[in-house]
């Protein structure tokens, strides 16, 4: 096919996106989302609304994306629903004023929700490629996200054609989509490295209304230098992943990791780069970002299989220059493979997350504050926590210079239950919550996990109620750390 009379302006392309639409977009965790064209359409939001006419789309990505889609469009109000997860601050404020409607949802979960209906049907794909051919077979850039099914399932593609990555991408990109049918063939993933799709994504050509050329990186930043505290998670965690090792329970060789975004998660993998106990390992996680790449570099990671590159320029720079070697070690899959629940079982993966808050119980809040505001979602951390051999989750002990306890008395919301939770590391140590019953896992995070100034407080807690119940809360005093906080500024004010 002759796609030359499709290729337009950013601006003549968002033209082609009109007031109510349900836009999909490419990306997952700021990684391969489209740039140009959700920019202009915030301009003809922001016209819109000068003349006094509504203009506002839904939006559902992979995961996260860059400022260039969620922050634009809310800085410009032009965002009405927005799926599965975001990690903006413009979008968030939005959405906690309640202007937008936001759907937190297991990142597994969202693919087969859109094959089956669930949701309402897709308008525009808007799709980052590096590569077009004249038969429709896209190469996808940094990311596999829900890209796949939203080129399926919308009415209409607009590609964003970036020249900034190469078109050797898709050697190292694995797309596969399950059957529609519930009662579909297994997914046969046996190793981290196993391949199983196509390294293309072919979709009718007869549903491109639109190319786009770019020429822009996806402008990820370096994550801040590690701290103590960071650092001291980190051992904490290594320590424990080498005692397990060494005690024989992970098996002949040492489990796949899987590994959440951000400082603590870049402090984990620098500390198991320096451990002379754990073997080089290999990932089957959703992002692959700075410190993993570092791990293949030094000879400490054999292979990663992510759903995203999310890394700054200059490290995707320096795969670019050295693609052949990073080739044999990387595959890009979409999510409802990176996130698929039953591979996550199947392979024993070792779960590594960060939590807002955990209560003394077990229980974990990754995405609220106070059980009101939301923070970024739930994300791929319960697809992975439910059903990984062994799920961790790690926080500093405290945050506004000791005024807030991430270990509480009851979370203010719950997105992983006790049940899912084996491990909690603070930079105070490790509670392995495995074979114990509530009161032995109270005991055991407030005396491993819980900063030393509210250790007494939480102890009282416990007391209150110790001799009724089976998990002995005190209702009218569960909350009473975020109270205190609200009313005085110090969760040490409690009153139990």
């Amino acid at each position: 096919m002759d796609f030359s009379p499709l290729f337009k302006t950013a601006e003549e392309a968002a033209q082609l996106i009109h007031h109510d639409y349900y836009i999909g977009v490419s990306g997952f965790a700021g990684a391969g989302s489209p740039k140009a064209v959700p920019s202009a359409l915030a301009e003809i939001a922001k016209e819109e609304h000068k003349q006094g006419r509504p203009f506002k789309v839904s939006l559902i990505s992979g995961a996260s994306t860059g400022y260039e889609v969620d922050g634009v469009l809310a800085e410009a109000e032009a965002i009405s629903y927005r799926i599965p997860y975001q990690s903006s601050a413009q979008l968030r404020k939005e959405i906690n004023k309640g202007s937008v409607s936001y759907q937190d949802m297991h990142l597994s979960s969202v693919s087969d929700d859109l094959r089956f209906g669930l949701l309402p049907v897709i308008n525009v794909a808007i799709i980052e490629a590096a590569a077009i051919s004249a038969d429709g077979e896209i190469t996808l850039t940094t990311s596999g996200g829900n890209t796949p099914l939203l080129c399926q399932k919308a009415e209409s593609i607009i590609i964003e054609l970036n020249e900034f990555h190469t078109p050797r991408l898709n050697e190292i990109h694995d797309i596969y989509e399950p059957e529609y049918e519930y009662d579909r063939r297994p997914i046969v993933i046996e190793s981290v490295s196993s391949r199983i799709g196509a390294n293309t994504l072919k979709v009718d050509p007869a549903k491109i209304v639109a190319i786009v050329k770019t020429n822009s990186s996806d402008g990820i930043s370096a994550f801040k230098p590690n701290t103590d505290i960071t650092d001291a998670i980190g051992a904490n965690v290594v320590k424990f992943l080498e005692h397990e090792y060494q005690s024989g329970k992970m098996g002949a060789s040492f489990r796949p990791l899987q590994s959440g975004v951000g400082n603590i998660a870049n402090s984990v993998l620098s500390c198991i780069s320096r451990s002379e106990v754990i073997p080089p390992v290999s990932m089957y996680t959703e992002v692959a970002q700075d410190a993993v790449i570092d791990l293949i570099k030094q000879g400490r990671c054999n292979f990663v299989s992510a759903c995203s590159l999310t890394v700054s320029d200059q490290v995707l720079s320096k795969i670019y220059s050295d693609f052949d070697f990073y080739k044999e070690k990387i595959l890009i899959r979409p999510q409802e493979i990176s996130n698929n629940p039953g591979i996550c079982r199947q392979l024993g993966i070792i779960s590594i997350n960060t939590a807002i808050e955990v209560d003394i119980f077990g229980n974990v809040n990754s995405s609220h504050f106070y059980g009101t505001h939301m923070m970024n979602g739930i994300g791929g951390s319960g697809d992975f926590a439910r059903n990984a051999a062994i799920s961790i989750f790690v926080c500093p002990s405290t945050t506004k210079n000791g005024a807030i306890s991430a270990i509480v008395p009851m979370v203010a919301h719950t997105d992983h239950t006790e049940h899912d939770v084996k491990i909690i590391v603070t930079e105070y140590g490790v509670a392995d919550l495995r074979g114990k019953s509530p009161r032995e896992r109270a005991a055991c995070i407030i005396e491993n996990c819980a900063h030393p100034d509210y250790r007494a407080i939480l102890k009282r807690y416990l007391e209150l109620n110790q001799d009724d119940g089976h998990t002995p809360h005190t209702l009218e005093k569960a909350f009473s750390f975020h109270t205190a906080y609200k009313a005085k500024g110090d969760m040490r004010l409690a009153d139990i």
